[in-house]
């Protein structure tokens, strides 16, 4: 399984916000190159980097974060948070990104988002599916839509998508332990996706019980910022 860390952005700057919520954030780190640098130090291969104030915005914001950060490190970067149009998603993948993640876009325009599945292809596009209660939140999960998680991945399963980064939203941020059983019931009804799961994730057996399921990665982001988990448990977890 994949562990890959999470790094959000506002004002250019390392921040956490609690299960979505911008008037609940914590900032970590002035500097999130420096921050990057010490995941790749420990091993951690992958980084998933959100650009919260381009998810709210609705355009890419922090795309020079990006390029410090592909620039000064090897780490393979998933980029997601604002990536609305053809010019968001090249300027993301002309920053240094090695994959985009896509979410509010699969719900408001599933032909953009299918195109850009076939122009870049399904190694490159990843699928955000974002939950609240099981339907899936959008927009900085500022807004729910009526559609199921279930029904919103398999449907997108038949159109070529092969990543899916799975987050529940009560879940994020709270260092509560992640939404096992709801990983379970995808794994059981989507077997063929390679799931990504994200939020919550607390100690390191929430990891290993990830593991043991079946998810193909984990992203971790508060449990390292707090030392719920520090980097060298990670070790013994990273392929």
């Amino acid at each position: 399984m994949d562990i890959i860390p999470a790094i959000d952005i506002i004002n250019g700057k390392c921040v956490r916000l609690s299960q979505g919520d911008f008037n609940q954030q914590k900032q970590y780190n002035e500097n999130p190159l420096e921050v990057a640098q010490q995941f790749e130090s420990a091993g951690l291969r992958r980084l998933h980097l959100v650009d919260l104030d381009g998810a709210r915005q609705k355009k890419i914001v922090n795309h020079k974060v990006l390029e410090n950060i592909a620039k000064n490190t090897k780490l393979k970067i998933d980029f997601g948070g604002g990536v609305q149009s053809d010019d968001d998603i090249k300027l993301a993948f002309d920053s240094g990104a090695a994959q985009v993640t896509g979410g509010s876009i699969a719900i408001r325009q599933p032909a953009l988002f299918e195109k850009w599945l076939q122009l870049y292809g399904a190694e490159r596009i990843i699928l955000g599916a974002d939950v609240k209660e099981d339907k899936i939140a959008i927009s900085g999960w500022q807004e729910t839509s009526d559609i199921t998680v279930t029904s919103f991945i398999k449907g997108y399963l038949q159109k070529g998508v092969k990543y899916v980064i799975c987050t529940d939203v009560s879940k994020d941020g709270m260092l509560a332990g992640t939404s096992i059983e709801l990983y379970k019931h995808l794994r059981q009804n989507l077997p063929h996706a390679s799931l990504i799961a994200s939020g919550g994730v607390s100690n390191l057996q929430d990891l290993i019980d990830l593991k043991n399921i079946g998810m193909k990665g984990a992203i971790v982001g508060k449990a390292l910022y707090e030392n719920k988990i520090n980097l060298e448990e990670l070790k013994i977890l990273i392929n």
